[in-house]
């Protein structure tokens, strides 16, 4: 198991940016995709971006070239560097890991929440 901790969210306006980081502890992370997803108010929870395990990036087409997700296996942790923010990318952010041997994430932070001031 994988304990996460997210830190890094807060108020920021419109064309701003903003870095997330997710603290890892309990395991490496060399044998885990580690994600971010984030949540609105009344929304459904969404991904954001991935870095694989080998350390190759995808994200969700609402935030290609502005969101850009990293990780430091040294250092057991992922960032995820979001610039140009718009007011609709407000939601609390999680990130999550996932085993290179298992279909699903099993574990979770407690969410940082974002906010983007128009």
């Amino acid at each position: 198991q994988v304990q996460l901790v997210e830190s890094g969210g807060g108020l920021v306006q419109a064309g701003g940016s903003l870095r997330l980081s997710c603290a890892a502890s309990g395991r490496t992370l060399n044998m885990y995709a580690m994600g971010w997803f984030r949540q609105a108010p009344g929304k459904e929870r969404e991904f954001v971006g991935i870095a694989w395990s080998s350390g190759r990036t995808d994200y969700a087409d609402s935030v290609k070239g502005r969101f850009t997700v990293s990780r430091d296996n040294a250092k057991n942790t992922v960032t995820l560097q979001m610039n140009s923010l718009k007011p609709e990318d407000t939601a609390v952010y999680y990130c999550a890991a996932r085993h290179i041997l298992r279909p699903a994430y099993d574990d979770w932070g407690q969410g940082t929440q974002v906010t983007v001031s128009s």
